[in-house]
């Protein structure tokens, strides 16, 4: 029987094609080391990132009115300027028209801030006695432990009053580059990712940007109409500085499952002393019932399904964000949380993550 040569020539060749590997999941310490790193660049970076991502819900928000100028056949560059002056006149405006009432309400904070600490040692001294300590234990302790400081709370990470003016004074500009140069910015980013990827990444940007308009512009409609309804409510009832607490509380409102918390602490802070008991009764109902309302009137009709978070991952958000950069944390957990979920359910690796953040 012959022997084909060329099949003997072949057959080493054929002998050595070995099948293509299986891609390896990258180890869990990795990942781990990759999220602390994220984490640390947000605590470390917050004075940075905090003013470049209030400037692009800002942004957001005024970009309706640019395009409105824009409609006008005013230039992109004159309508995005048009657009921050105005912008900039509406808050020097309110500053100038509340400013008497400003150092007033300022004054008087540290009246209600002593009877609250009264209250508290009250409180303090009622538990020490049920758990058999010293009467005095907690005026003693109250007096040797250092309080907690609210305004580093507030504040922390913009430093000293010059710095966080500092940082302020970057936002308008930032905003005015964001809308004039809307397009390129998001072009060129787009440029950043490779061919196969461009469509996606297209996709996603688009989505995040539909996402972060239909939040910070029903947001702030919510907020108008619940500060106005609470500055109403608490004109009647004759609230101190109602003026100031009834949108204070209508804003702090929208703080997702804090809100209704929040809102309340405002004005009963400020009616202690000067009101009823039945009052302050009346104030929680106030501050409930239009809680209630915004929860479930409001919010499906402005915000609708867009941004598509369980609870538990809002809850979880708040949670970190809050713990990572304070109060400014906590007003931006939500729109960063969205933006993030809408990122995973576009990266084929990542969409698991996406669906357990969804509804």
């Amino acid at each position: 029987m012959a022997i084909d040569q060329a099949e003997v020539d072949r057959a080493p060749a054929q002998a050595l094609v070995l099948p293509p590997p299986k891609p390896q999941k990258p180890h869990w310490a990795f990942t781990a080391i990759g999220i602390a790193t994220i984490l640390g660049l947000c605590y470390w970076g917050e004075l940075v990132l905090a003013v470049m991502l209030v400037s692009v819900l800002l942004a957001f928000i005024l970009a309706p009115v640019m395009e409105f100028f824009i409609r006008c056949q005013l230039p992109r560059g004159l309508a995005a300027a048009v657009a921050v002056i105005l912008l900039l006149t509406l808050i020097a405006g309110l500053v100038y028209y509340s400013s008497n009432q400003a150092l007033s309400f300022v004054q008087d904070l540290s009246k209600y801030a002593r009877t609250i600490q009264q209250k508290i040692s009250q409180v303090r001294q009622q538990a020490e006695s049920f758990g058999g300590t010293e009467p005095g234990g907690a005026a003693k302790a109250a007096n040797t432990s250092p309080g907690t400081n609210w305004e580093d709370l507030l504040t922390r990470g913009f430093g000293s009053v010059s710095q966080a003016l500092l940082a302020a004074s970057f936002v308008p500009f930032l905003v005015y580059f964001m809308l004039s140069w809307q397009h390129h910015v998001r072009s060129a980013t787009v440029m950043l990712f490779s061919l196969e990827n461009r469509n996606t990444a297209y996709v996603t940007l688009g989505l995040i940007s539909a996402m972060i308009r239909s939040f910070m512009v029903g947001n702030l409609l919510i907020g108008l109409f619940l500060g106005t309804a609470s500055t109403i409510a608490f004109g009647i009832l004759n609230l101190p500085f109602f003026y100031f607490i009834g949108f204070i509380s209508g804003f702090l409102s929208l703080v997702p499952y804090l809100g209704v918390v929040l809102a309340m602490a405002p004005p009963i802070f400020v009616s202690m002393g000067h009101m009823e008991s039945g009052n302050s009764v009346a104030i929680v109902m106030i501050v409930l019932g239009l809680h209630l309302v915004a929860l479930n009137v409001l919010y499906p009709k402005f915000l609708g399904n867009r941004l598509q978070l369980n609870p538990l991952a809002v809850t979880i958000a708040l949670l970190v964000w809050g713990w990572l950069w304070g109060a400014m944390g906590l007003v931006l957990a939500v729109p960063i949380t969205a933006a993030m979920k809408i990122v995973f359910d576009h990266i084929e690796s990542l969409k698991p993550y996406g669906a357990w953040m969804g509804e």
